[in-house]
């Protein structure tokens, strides 16, 4: 079994930046996928970013802008997220997530999240304008 846990999560004001961890216990040697997904309320969850473990490849929301970075450590047992320059827009729940599937598809196709099998609770973003 695997388990999440992310931290990092607060209250910034806009233009702030805010870094959020993952930290991913259990068996990690076949993990594929590592991402980042966020869900505002009465919003459909949506994805982040994802980095695939194996080359380090990754793909991101187009309306992040390029203000986001998503990196791992290589054992796979800590995911990050630096958020910069944030919106009020990114205001939500941030969810880390790792999967040992999809060993075929790309990081953007995983964007949205079905094929990822672990998911950690979650970790609150709040931005003020």
């Amino acid at each position: 079994q695997v388990q999440l846990v992310e931290s990092g999560g607060g209250s910034v004001q806009a233009g702030g930046s805010l870094g959020l961890s993952c930290v991913v216990s259990g068996y990690t040697y076949s993990t594929t996928f590592m991402g980042w997904f966020r869900q505002a309320p009465r919003k459909e969850r949506e994805g982040v970013a994802v980095i695939d473990t194996r080359t380090g490849t990754t793909a991101y929301a187009d309306s992040l802008k390029g203000r986001f970075t998503i990196s791992r450590d290589n054992a796979k047992t800590t995911l990050w997220l630096q958020m910069n320059s944030l919106e009020s827009e990114d205001t939500a729940m941030y969810y880390c997530a790792t999967t040992d599937r999809a060993l075929w598809k790309t990081p953007a196709s995983l964007l949205s999240g079905n094929d990822f099998r672990y998911w950690g609770q979650g970790t609150q973003v709040t931005v003020s304008s």
